[in-house]
């Protein structure tokens, strides 16, 4: 295919997938897309790691590193509170609420000896731009050729040190204001993402969003993201004037996907009504399955979110513990209460697939989509 983001990142489709496990990178990149590794969750050395083995696993292709570094959260106007100060800002009643909920749903504390290993005292607040440092020190060693900011406008850093090694940079939009704030920016790549997608994302659907940001930030190329899983909707967002397509959720029931078994059982099972936008796991609006602990948060009992970084501060224990009781699947209140971030193209995941079979499939149905209308223009 020749769209302008292929002749950017030389690569044969223009199918850019979005996921935080390294094994999907490397094969959506071989299966000509380009993997995008997203690093919000790694600790500098697991990145260091996973960069290295997929530049060893794809040779001379090309693929890219997503950091999340939201524009606004807790403490960025006070100097970066350290952990400890945003750990004393979490109030009690939220936290009795966490320990009732686990308690009320069977999931037992995590034993000390499976405990994971600390990271050194960790400082920075997690999703802050000091926690993101440390990960851009370590893409930028490594040779990618995008880095995307997945929350707000890439920080003036992560702009210069990028573009200053030739590597391009992208952010997600979910407004036609925020996309044109990029470009003023300096970004090199809009992802406008619709309503629609999984994780965080705004009140626009896809079908709107795209062409408004397209005719805004021409001739910068614009990736369509949010409800993207096959060729029907690639032709669709070509048509609608992106250069390609930016997709996440649909790699999470792959065959090489980490997902959670749990988690890749309700995927596979889900409807597309079957999620929601919750601030239940990192305080901002994101799309995510629909659970007992979605619905928890909503529930009457609930004291509300806090703000990021508090809320996913907040959780973090009470995810692990959930996410360890629910690899047993006897552990039925641990089980309801699992789910990550998803899509409405979760209705379509029905089937566990190779990531490469993925990519080849949306290629194939992209050309029999666009034939279909030549057809029915003659």
């Amino acid at each position: 295919m020749r769209t302008k983001i292929c002749e950017l990142f030389g690569i044969e489709f223009p199918i850019l997938a979005f996921t935080h496990c390294r094994d999907v990178v490397a094969a959506v990149t071989k299966a000509g897309g380009y993997g995008v590794l997203g690093a919000a969750g790694h600790s500098p050395e697991e990145l260091d790691i996973d960069l290295r083995w997929i530049a060893e696993q794809v040779g001379d292709r090309p693929f890219g590193v997503d950091i999340i570094v939201p524009a606004k959260y807790e403490g960025k106007d006070q100097g970066e509170l350290a952990v400890r100060t945003l750990k004393d800002m979490i109030p009690a009643g939220h936290r009795a609420f966490v320990d009732d909920l686990l308690d009320r749903y069977g999931v037992p504390p995590i034993p000390a000896d499976a405990r994971p290993a600390g990271r050194g005292g960790e400082a920075a607040a997690p999703m802050s731009y000091a926690q993101a440092v440390p990960l851009m020190d370590v893409a930028f060693s490594h040779p990618i050729s995008l880095i995307v900011n997945a929350l707000g406008p890439p920080p003036p850093d992560m702009l210069e040190r990028a573009h200053a090694q030739g590597v391009k940079v992208g952010a997600l939009a979910g407004k036609k204001s925020h996309a044109v704030r990029h470009v003023a920016a300096g970004v090199d790549v809009i992802i406008a993402q619709g309503h629609e997608a999984g994780g965080h994302t705004g009140e626009i659907g896809t079908m709107v969003l795209v062409p408004e940001i397209v005719d805004a930030v021409a001739p910068v190329p614009v990736l369509a993201a949010g409800g993207i899983g096959g060729g029907r909707q690639m032709a669709a967002a070509l048509a609608l004037g992106a250069e390609g397509v930016w997709c996440g959720s649909v790699w999470l029931t792959t065959q090489e996907a980490e997902t959670h078994p749990a988690v890749k059982e309700k995927f596979l099972a889900a409807t597309s009504s079957d999620t929601l936008r919750s601030r239940s796991r990192t305080g901002k609006p994101a799309r995510q399955l629909r659970s007992a602990w979605t619905d928890e948060w909503e529930g009457p009992a609930s004291p509300g979110t806090l703000g990021m970084p508090l809320q996913p501060m907040l959780i973090t224990e009470a995810s692990r513990r959930i996410d360890r009781a629910a690899m047993n699947p006897a552990n039925e209140g641990a089980v309801k209460l699992a789910n990550y971030f998803v899509g409405q193209i979760v209705g379509s995941m029905n089937e566990s697939k190779h990531a490469d079979r993925v990519v080849l499939e949306m290629v194939e149905e992209l050309i029999d989509a666009v034939t279909r209308v030549n057809d029915m223009m003659q």
